[in-house]
């Protein structure tokens, strides 16, 4: 980010604001259709759009049939295409419109590229359907039998051609490709070798009548091929005013980035509609840089990709403060907020994290699961895998050993809530003290609280977290089982845990590649379930409802932790969200600040995930600034050298894991200079009116 002033506007972090219009039309009639077009285009323009598509021959409308070949209407298209050209002068974006053209005595079904009265390119279509109700190659010729490379038209010599690529110099990840309806229906589509080829926006001006289950086809067709070319795709298709002597048409238009839906429209309307859509180029281009098979298949196809052109042209982007976001931002990004997938998504990461410990125990043949069990959030979760790994191998629960372990600042609440969870699952038992140990080692190695003094410093701290460690391996040798570990993905991201010998190691985790956000969600999701009964569902329950402190320093009374971990390393919910951005998109911290202002300056807005438990909370940019720096500071500079170490652990999210066998390696000894400075950058304050 360069300038602060603009920090609010969507653009000024890698954004670019498209459009997908349907306009009414009348069949025959390019005036009325044009002007029709104007409005859409306006429209676009006053709200803040780059681009805007049209619908396949939309100037004509595509049921003409043998009235193409009329040279009335050829030429009142050709007129239509002069008055939109003229109109776009005062229009900062670029519009690409249908017609049918005449080059070299042929008739091609075209896309027009059209931006601040300039005609910047004429694509024509690659494929021809004539099968079905398609006809277009009684009308049509396709683009691979033109010898032209340039077309005069409207006076001025213009790029014709299937390759071509615009691209927006001020805005250079805006390179955007065209292709027409049937072109993406083909087994490999113009667009993929565009795309290659360096287009990050694919564009389809489509036509498309409506029949039983095809909007749901399309959906997956664009999805699919947006996934596919790691890019944005745009659909439009036909709608109010085409001929329904043998067919209907719907007007859908839908916007993919890289296989998510983006915006999509109402269908079967009876007027004019658009669609605005905020897509993002910078995830696009950073998808491409990480997935080096992207890279493979450019060097494969290079041949082939050295046949397009480019079009370069200025685009005046909107300059104003305050531009933002249109699209949703999810507060959430690793917990769905839909609640159909929701049971999907935690059937799936309980399933994975519970193949992955049967694995563990069948490979080595142990039998028994060791487990300390706080009466906090992420020992419930790996308990709760444990239960169920017990069961699919057909081991009795007993099999896991829960030891709950107070030491000098077990709060009365936890510990209960401990003794009750573990009841309701029906493991084995333990409770240790671990109080007479750490009085020893605290003695040995001469603290001052073995003197009786109040220090309650992190040498004191990690004594109880490594006796607890400690305890747990040496079980683990009489029991001949393994330590099962607990520590989250969000804690090892803020080196939250204890070095060594402490809650840092264990034999294997199940939880280290899931969030403490997407944990909260897993217990509540048992709760509701009632899968370790009514008693247990009371546990969980309240377990959710307690304050996350790691109960290493007395409070005031015994039922009062005198520890809250967010108070130090910043709200979880804000934590996870900066993670996912920085870990699975690399988006720099300015970027990273503007999302989560987008997603939690205002608690009305957007979904929520359900429960009781879920607090509405709200951030300005000034706690986000905050948070953001301690997650900057912890994550690049402090904690790497825990990260280079960790027990084995299944990934369970696209969202990322921080095994250096996995998705994350990096130097114990960086620093987060680069990244402190960049955020310095971004406002205090909030935006303007």
């Amino acid at each position: 980010m360069n300038d602060a002033s603009r920090f609010f506007n969507l653009y000024t972090h890698g954004f670019a604001r498209v459009a997908v219009a349907v306009p009414a039309n009348r069949i025959a009639d390019p005036a009325f259709n044009a002007e029709q077009t104007v409005k859409l285009m306006t429209d676009a323009a006053n709200a803040g759009a780059a681009l805007v598509i049209f619908p396949e021959l939309g100037l004509s409308a595509y049921t003409c049939d043998d009235l193409f070949h009329q040279q009335a209407l050829l030429d009142g298209c050709e007129a239509a295409l002069a008055r939109i050209v003229e109109a776009s002068v005062d229009l900062p974006l670029a519009a690409v419109v249908g017609l049918p053209l005449r080059v070299e005595q042929r008739l091609f079904n075209c896309a027009a590229v059209v931006q601040r009265g300039r005609l910047l390119g004429i694509v024509p279509k690659t494929y021809l359907p004539n099968y079905a109700e398609f006809y277009e190659a009684r009308q049509f010729n396709a683009a691979p039998t033109a010898t032209a490379t340039e077309v005069e038209l409207l006076g001025l010599r213009v790029p014709f051609g299937s390759e071509l690529i615009f691209e927006a110099q001020d805005l250079p990840l805006l390179k955007f490709h065209v292709e027409i309806c049937e072109d993406v229906w083909v087994p490999i589509p113009p667009s993929s070798y565009a795309a290659l080829a360096g287009a990050t926006v694919l564009v389809n001006l489509s036509a498309s009548n409506v029949t039983i289950g095809k909007a749901d086809y399309r959906h997956r067709l664009v999805s699919l091929q947006s996934a596919r070319c790691l890019a944005a795709y745009l659909y439009s298709s036909a709608g109010i005013g085409e001929s329904t002597t043998d067919l209907a048409w719907d007007g859908q238009a839908i916007v993919y980035e890289n296989g998510d839906l983006v915006a999509e429209s109402a269908r079967f309307g009876n007027d004019s509609h658009m669609i605005t859509a905020d897509v993002d180029l910078e995830r696009l281009a950073h998808e491409r840089m990480r997935q080096n098979s992207f890279g493979q298949s450019v060097m494969l196809h290079r041949e082939r990709l050295a046949a397009f052109r480019r079009v370069r042209f200025a685009l005046e982007l909107p300059a104003q403060p305050r531009l933002p976001l249109e699209r949703e931002v999810d507060r959430f990004p690793y917990v769905p907020s839909d609640p159909v997938r929701k049971d999907e998504r935690c059937h799936e990461v309980y399933s994975i994290q519970v193949q992955a410990l049967v694995q563990r125990l069948s490979a080595t043949g142990i039998r028994k699961l060791l487990i300390g069990i706080s009466g906090g959030l992420d020992s419930t979760q790996a308990l709760l895998v444990c239960a169920k790994a017990m069961d699919l191998l057909g081991l009795p629960r007993t099999n896991i050993l829960g030891i709950t372990m107070p030491g000098y600042a077990t709060s009365s609440r936890t510990l209960d809530q401990a003794l009750r969870l573990m009841q309701a699952v029906g493991c084995s038992v333990q409770k240790i003290d671990i109080r007479p140990s750490c009085e020893q080692m605290l003695k040995d190695i001469g603290h001052p609280f073995a003197e009786g003094k109040p220090v309650h410093d992190v040498t004191f701290e990690n004594v109880q977290a490594g006796e607890r460690t400690s305890h747990l391996f040496r079980l683990a040798n009489l029991h001949d089982g393994i330590v099962v570990g607990t520590g989250d993905l969000s804690e090892l991201a803020l080196g939250w845990c204890t070095y060594g010998v402490g809650d840092h190691m264990s034999h294997y985790n199940v939880n280290a590649s899931v969030p403490k956000t997407l944990i909260k969600h897993l217990v509540r999701w048992v709760a509701e379930r009632g899968e370790v009964g009514e008693s247990g569902s009371r546990a969980l329950l309240d377990i959710l409802a307690t304050e996350i402190s790691p109960e290493l320093v007395p409070g005031k009374t015994e039922d009062e932790p005198g520890q809250s971990t967010e108070s130090v390393i910043g709200p979880y919910e804000l934590q996870d969200f900066n993670l996912y951005h920085v870990l699975r998109y690399g988006f720099s911290p300015s970027k990273v600040a503007f999302l989560a202002y987008s997603a939690w300056h205002d608690r009305e807005r957007g979904s929520w995930p359900e429960g009781p438990d879920v607090v509405r909370n709200a951030y300005g940019l000034a706690d986000i600034k905050k948070n953001l720096r301690i997650f900057l500071h912890r994550f690049f500079t402090t904690s790497q050298f825990k990260r280079s170490c960790v027990p084995n652990s299944p990934k369970v999210g696209s969202g990322g894991s921080l095994s250096p066998r996995g998705d994350w390696r990096a130097p114990s000894d960086s620093k987060a200079t680069v990244w402190l400075a960049e955020l310095d950058r971004v406002p205090d304050g909030e935006p303007p009116a």
